[in-house]
Protein backbone atom coordinates (compact mmCIF):
# COMPACT_ATOMS: atom_id res chain seq x y z
CA UNK A 1 0.00 0.00 0.00
CA UNK A 2 1.17 3.70 -0.61
CA UNK A 3 2.05 6.34 1.71
CA UNK A 4 -1.10 8.15 1.54
CA UNK A 5 1.70 11.46 2.54
CA UNK A 6 4.23 10.40 0.01
CA UNK A 7 1.56 9.85 -2.35
CA UNK A 8 -0.03 13.54 -1.95
CA UNK A 9 3.51 14.94 -1.93
CA UNK A 10 4.30 13.35 -5.36
CA UNK A 11 0.75 14.92 -6.49
CA UNK A 12 1.81 18.23 -5.54
CA UNK A 13 4.64 17.78 -7.06
CA UNK A 14 3.48 16.77 -10.47
CA UNK A 15 0.50 19.11 -10.66
CA UNK A 16 3.40 21.89 -10.20
CA UNK A 17 5.17 20.57 -13.17
CA UNK A 18 1.62 20.54 -15.18
CA UNK A 19 1.12 24.21 -14.16
CA UNK A 20 4.53 25.26 -15.27
CA UNK A 21 4.14 23.73 -19.10
CA UNK A 22 1.26 25.29 -18.91
CA UNK A 23 1.70 28.74 -18.31
CA UNK A 24 5.07 28.23 -20.46
CA UNK A 25 2.59 27.19 -23.88
CA UNK A 26 0.13 30.43 -22.96
CA UNK A 27 3.11 32.74 -23.01
CA UNK A 28 4.85 30.72 -25.82
CA UNK A 29 2.08 30.65 -28.34
CA UNK A 30 2.16 32.96 -31.27
CA UNK A 31 -1.59 34.22 -32.53
CA UNK A 32 -0.60 33.27 -36.33
CA UNK A 33 -0.29 29.40 -35.41
CA UNK A 34 -3.15 29.12 -33.93
CA UNK A 35 -5.40 31.34 -36.87
CA UNK A 36 -3.44 29.13 -39.30
CA UNK A 37 -5.87 26.07 -37.78
CA UNK A 38 -9.20 27.99 -37.28
CA UNK A 39 -12.29 28.45 -39.50
CA UNK A 40 -12.77 31.86 -40.76
CA UNK A 41 -15.83 31.11 -42.39
CA UNK A 42 -17.51 29.65 -39.09
CA UNK A 43 -16.42 32.96 -37.16
CA UNK A 44 -18.18 35.10 -39.81
CA UNK A 45 -21.18 32.34 -40.05
CA UNK A 46 -21.98 33.21 -36.29
CA UNK A 47 -21.09 36.49 -36.54
CA UNK A 48 -18.76 37.78 -34.49
CA UNK A 49 -17.33 41.12 -34.61
CA UNK A 50 -15.24 41.98 -32.18
CA UNK A 51 -11.29 40.68 -32.13
CA UNK A 52 -11.08 40.07 -28.52
CA UNK A 53 -14.06 37.41 -29.09
CA UNK A 54 -11.96 35.61 -31.98
CA UNK A 55 -8.94 35.49 -30.07
CA UNK A 56 -10.50 34.50 -26.38
CA UNK A 57 -12.18 31.60 -28.77
CA UNK A 58 -8.82 30.35 -30.63
CA UNK A 59 -7.27 30.33 -26.71
CA UNK A 60 -9.49 28.37 -25.28
CA UNK A 61 -9.87 25.81 -28.25
CA UNK A 62 -6.34 25.65 -28.07
CA UNK A 63 -5.45 25.32 -24.67
CA UNK A 64 -8.18 22.84 -23.79
CA UNK A 65 -6.44 20.52 -26.40
CA UNK A 66 -3.24 21.39 -25.34
CA UNK A 67 -4.06 20.65 -21.62
CA UNK A 68 -4.93 17.30 -22.21
CA UNK A 69 -1.24 16.38 -23.81
CA UNK A 70 0.47 18.13 -21.21
CA UNK A 71 -1.28 16.49 -18.31
CA UNK A 72 -1.20 13.08 -19.73
CA UNK A 73 3.35 13.74 -19.73
CA UNK A 74 3.52 15.58 -16.91
CA UNK A 75 1.01 14.27 -14.57
CA UNK A 76 -0.14 10.57 -15.55
CA UNK A 77 2.26 8.88 -16.83
CA UNK A 78 4.95 10.10 -13.98
CA UNK A 79 2.47 9.04 -11.90
CA UNK A 80 1.91 5.46 -13.34
CA UNK A 81 5.44 5.19 -12.87
CA UNK A 82 5.52 6.08 -9.28
CA UNK A 83 2.85 3.69 -8.13
CA UNK A 84 3.42 0.65 -10.34
CA UNK A 85 6.96 0.10 -8.93
CA UNK A 86 8.01 -0.50 -12.49
CA UNK A 87 10.69 1.28 -14.41
CA UNK A 88 11.38 2.85 -17.66
CA UNK A 89 10.45 0.43 -20.40
CA UNK A 90 13.40 0.07 -22.94
CA UNK A 91 11.40 0.18 -25.96
CA UNK A 92 9.48 3.04 -28.33
CA UNK A 93 5.56 3.32 -27.39
CA UNK A 94 5.59 1.49 -24.46
CA UNK A 95 6.44 3.53 -21.00
CA UNK A 96 6.20 1.58 -18.12
CA UNK A 97 8.04 -2.57 -17.77
CA UNK A 98 6.72 -4.04 -14.39
CA UNK A 99 8.46 -7.39 -13.97
CA UNK A 100 7.94 -10.61 -11.43
CA UNK A 101 9.43 -13.76 -11.32
CA UNK A 102 7.26 -14.86 -14.15
CA UNK A 103 5.92 -11.96 -16.00
CA UNK A 104 6.79 -8.48 -18.03
CA UNK A 105 4.15 -5.94 -17.98
CA UNK A 106 4.70 -3.59 -20.61
CA UNK A 107 2.63 -0.73 -20.18
CA UNK A 108 1.78 2.31 -22.66
CA UNK A 109 -0.04 5.00 -20.42
CA UNK A 110 -2.62 7.07 -22.26
CA UNK A 111 -4.64 9.38 -21.05
CA UNK A 112 -8.32 9.27 -22.60
CA UNK A 113 -9.84 6.11 -24.37
CA UNK A 114 -10.05 7.87 -27.65
CA UNK A 115 -6.75 8.00 -28.38
CA UNK A 116 -6.48 5.88 -31.47
CA UNK A 117 -7.35 5.65 -34.83
CA UNK A 118 -6.73 2.50 -36.97
CA UNK A 119 -3.04 3.39 -37.62
CA UNK A 120 -1.57 3.94 -34.40
CA UNK A 121 -3.36 1.67 -32.95
CA UNK A 122 -1.81 -0.88 -35.38
CA UNK A 123 1.75 1.09 -34.56
CA UNK A 124 1.26 0.39 -30.38
CA UNK A 125 0.75 -3.04 -31.56
CA UNK A 126 3.90 -3.14 -34.11
CA UNK A 127 6.01 -1.46 -30.71
CA UNK A 128 4.86 -4.15 -27.91
CA UNK A 129 5.62 -6.94 -30.52
CA UNK A 130 8.94 -5.52 -31.19
CA UNK A 131 9.81 -5.23 -27.36
CA UNK A 132 8.56 -8.70 -27.18
CA UNK A 133 11.29 -10.13 -30.07
CA UNK A 134 13.66 -8.32 -27.88
CA UNK A 135 12.54 -10.14 -24.60
CA UNK A 136 12.54 -13.77 -25.99
CA UNK A 137 15.58 -14.94 -23.63
CA UNK A 138 14.04 -13.83 -20.72
CA UNK A 139 11.14 -16.49 -20.87
CA UNK A 140 8.62 -14.37 -19.51
CA UNK A 141 4.97 -13.80 -19.99
CA UNK A 142 4.67 -11.14 -22.15
CA UNK A 143 1.96 -9.31 -20.98
CA UNK A 144 1.26 -6.11 -22.95
CA UNK A 145 -0.98 -3.59 -21.96
CA UNK A 146 -2.50 -0.13 -22.89
CA UNK A 147 -3.88 1.72 -19.74
CA UNK A 148 -6.24 4.58 -20.23
CA UNK A 149 -5.76 7.56 -17.49
CA UNK A 150 -9.80 7.95 -17.11
CA UNK A 151 -12.41 6.78 -19.02
CA UNK A 152 -14.38 3.73 -19.57
CA UNK A 153 -12.92 0.32 -21.83
CA UNK A 154 -14.32 -2.55 -23.10
CA UNK A 155 -12.22 -5.55 -22.12
CA UNK A 156 -9.92 -6.78 -24.77
CA UNK A 157 -11.03 -10.01 -27.28
CA UNK A 158 -9.56 -12.63 -26.87
CA UNK A 159 -7.46 -12.10 -29.93
CA UNK A 160 -6.89 -8.90 -28.97
CA UNK A 161 -2.64 -8.09 -28.90
CA UNK A 162 -2.60 -6.70 -26.52
CA UNK A 163 -5.14 -5.95 -22.91
CA UNK A 164 -7.06 -1.97 -22.46
CA UNK A 165 -7.23 -1.29 -19.44
CA UNK A 166 -8.97 2.18 -18.65
CA UNK A 167 -9.92 4.40 -15.26
CA UNK A 168 -10.73 1.99 -12.07
CA UNK A 169 -9.53 -0.81 -13.60
CA UNK A 170 -6.24 0.82 -15.13
CA UNK A 171 -5.47 2.14 -11.67
CA UNK A 172 -6.03 -0.96 -9.87
CA UNK A 173 -4.04 -3.22 -12.12
CA UNK A 174 -0.86 -0.87 -11.13
CA UNK A 175 -1.80 -0.38 -7.13
CA UNK A 176 -3.98 -3.34 -6.33
CA UNK A 177 -6.57 -1.02 -4.87
CA UNK A 178 -9.98 -0.39 -6.19
CA UNK A 179 -10.36 3.02 -4.91
CA UNK A 180 -7.30 4.67 -5.94
CA UNK A 181 -8.85 6.20 -9.28
CA UNK A 182 -10.40 8.22 -6.12
CA UNK A 183 -7.54 8.52 -4.10
CA UNK A 184 -6.01 10.82 -7.14
CA UNK A 185 -8.49 13.33 -7.06
CA UNK A 186 -9.11 13.66 -3.94
CA UNK A 187 -5.52 14.22 -2.57
CA UNK A 188 -5.19 16.88 -5.56
CA UNK A 189 -6.91 19.07 -2.50
CA UNK A 190 -6.55 22.73 -2.59
CA UNK A 191 -3.34 22.72 -5.01
CA UNK A 192 -4.99 23.37 -8.04
CA UNK A 193 -6.29 27.04 -6.68
CA UNK A 194 -2.52 27.51 -5.72
CA UNK A 195 -1.73 28.09 -9.18
CA UNK A 196 -4.90 29.68 -10.50
CA UNK A 197 -3.67 33.30 -10.02
CA UNK A 198 -0.40 33.21 -11.87
CA UNK A 199 -2.10 31.29 -14.76
CA UNK A 200 -4.62 34.08 -14.86
CA UNK A 201 -2.08 36.49 -15.45
CA UNK A 202 -0.59 34.47 -18.42
CA UNK A 203 -3.68 34.42 -19.88
CA UNK A 204 -5.28 38.07 -19.74
CA UNK A 205 -1.16 38.81 -21.04
CA UNK A 206 -2.08 36.10 -23.86
CA UNK A 207 -5.48 37.89 -24.63
CA UNK A 208 -3.74 41.29 -24.75
CA UNK A 209 -1.04 40.50 -26.76
CA UNK A 210 -3.00 38.71 -29.11
CA UNK A 211 -6.07 41.07 -29.18
CA UNK A 212 -3.36 43.46 -29.97
CA UNK A 213 -2.02 41.61 -33.09
CA UNK A 214 -5.43 40.31 -34.72
CA UNK A 215 -6.39 44.39 -34.69
CA UNK A 216 -3.12 45.73 -36.21
CA UNK A 217 -3.00 42.41 -38.61
CA UNK A 218 -6.84 41.92 -39.37
CA UNK A 219 -8.54 45.01 -38.35
CA UNK A 220 -9.26 47.93 -40.86
CA UNK A 221 -8.91 51.63 -39.84
CA UNK A 222 -12.10 51.72 -38.11
CA UNK A 223 -11.78 48.52 -35.94
CA UNK A 224 -14.04 46.24 -38.11
CA UNK A 225 -12.70 42.66 -39.48
CA UNK A 226 -11.04 42.80 -42.27
CA UNK A 227 -12.64 38.72 -43.20
CA UNK A 228 -10.83 38.75 -46.72
CA UNK A 229 -7.51 39.17 -45.51
CA UNK A 230 -7.97 37.14 -42.36
CA UNK A 231 -9.36 34.35 -44.74
CA UNK A 232 -6.45 34.91 -47.30
CA UNK A 233 -4.04 34.33 -44.61
CA UNK A 234 -5.48 30.99 -43.36
CA UNK A 235 -6.62 29.87 -46.83
CA UNK A 236 -4.69 31.46 -49.58
CA UNK A 237 -1.42 29.94 -51.28
CA UNK A 238 0.92 32.13 -49.12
Amino acid sequence: MIDSQALEKKIAELLDDFYKRRISKIQTLRLKDTLKRKNPYLFRAIGTQKASDIVEQILRAYISSSDEGIFGDAFFEPLAKFVSGGHVAPSEGVDIAIETETTYKAIAVKSGTSVFNAQSKKRQAEDFRSLANRLRKIQKHFDPIVGYAYGKKNQRKADAEFRELAGQAFWEELTGDPDFYLKIIRLMKDYPQKHLPEYQQAWDAAVNRFSREFIQEFCFEDGTIDWEKLTRFNSGYK
